[in-house]
């Protein structure tokens, strides 16, 4: 079983800014679980809807799931770090 910690999440983060979509949703489950890392919707939601404009339609299921304990505020935010993601990264253009 691979131990989830802060260096699992750097590890996604690399193969997720390469456009692995699991790796997006991996990252989903380990902030919407609190798995190796804190617990944070937000990020999770960010995750979760980076993944599933990669087509996981898991994601899009886990972060409908997510946002119903969400503010519109904090989905929000979610979205607009999810854009800001795309933007630095690039990872989904392809």
């Amino acid at each position: 079983m691979v131990q989830l910690n802060a260096d699992t999440a750097y590890r996604y983060e690399m193969a997720a800014a390469q456009g692995a979509a699991d790796a997006l949703f991996q990252l989903g489950l380990m902030y919407s679980t609190g798995h190796g890392v804190a617990e944070d919707y937000v990020l999770a939601h960010k995750w979760f809807n980076l993944a599933a404009l990669r087509g996981n339609a898991d994601a899009r299921e886990f972060r409908g799931q997510i946002a119903g304990d969400m503010t519109q505020a904090k989905i929000a935010k979610a979205q607009r770090l999810a854009r800001e993601w795309m933007q630095a990264t690039g990872a989904l253009a392809h």
